[in-house]
């Protein structure tokens, strides 16, 4: 049997959010899985698609270019705490995050507390009424707990009139499982 992992738990949760002509955010493509996912659920709408890391938009790209998607992405060079600068706000149907490294790439290249709270800042903002915003938190070994502790902390003081936030977990398995948060504006 395969082990059901957290990228597909939290798309099997998302998929409820996906519109034809939405427009979504995969704030860290890494490998481009949900980059892909996203953009096989939007035909007339678009996914916009960053990371800080050339090897991480070029293997996206060609992921989506394999699948014959490649047009209803935008992929950007930049950091995800950026997002602002490329939509308006309360535009956004929904939002995927996955704190850490890039599987397979550097491990001393990794989201980091600060910005990455900057950047679900930037995801609420940039959030319509009735979207969501998924993310999978990563810690332990190279990435630390730091960034999991602060994310975890800054989301228990947003504001439960105008977001719901749901902490799910892995409860039996070892190592420090990844976390899977779920974001909904209100």
């Amino acid at each position: 049997m395969k082990r059901y992992t957290i990228t597909e738990y939290t798309q099997d949760v998302f998929r409820k959010w996906l519109k034809e002509d939405g427009l979504y955010i995969d704030a860290t493509v890494g490998n481009g899985h949900d980059t892909e996912f996203l953009c096989k659920g939007v035909e007339s709408g678009k996914v916009i698609g960053f990371d800080v890391q050339q090897l991480a938009i070029d293997h996206t790209a060609k992921r989506l270019e394999k699948a014959g998607i490649r047009a209803r992405c935008q992929l950007v060079l930049d950091g995800h705490e950026h997002l602002m600068k490329y939509v308006e706000p309360e535009s956004v149907d929904g939002i995927m995050f996955n704190f850490g490294y890039l599987p397979g790439g550097d491990h001393q290249c990794a989201t980091r507390k600060e910005t990455s709270i900057k950047a679900i800042e930037e995801g609420l903002r940039a959030l319509k009424p009735g979207g969501i915003l998924s993310m999978c938190i990563y810690s332990g070994q190279d990435t630390g707990f730091e960034e999991k502790d602060g994310i975890l902390e800054y989301l228990k003081e947003v504001d439960q009139k105008k977001f719901v936030i749901i902490k799910s977990e892995f409860y039996n398995r070892p190592n420090n499982p990844p976390v899977p948060v779920f974001v909904i504006k209100q």
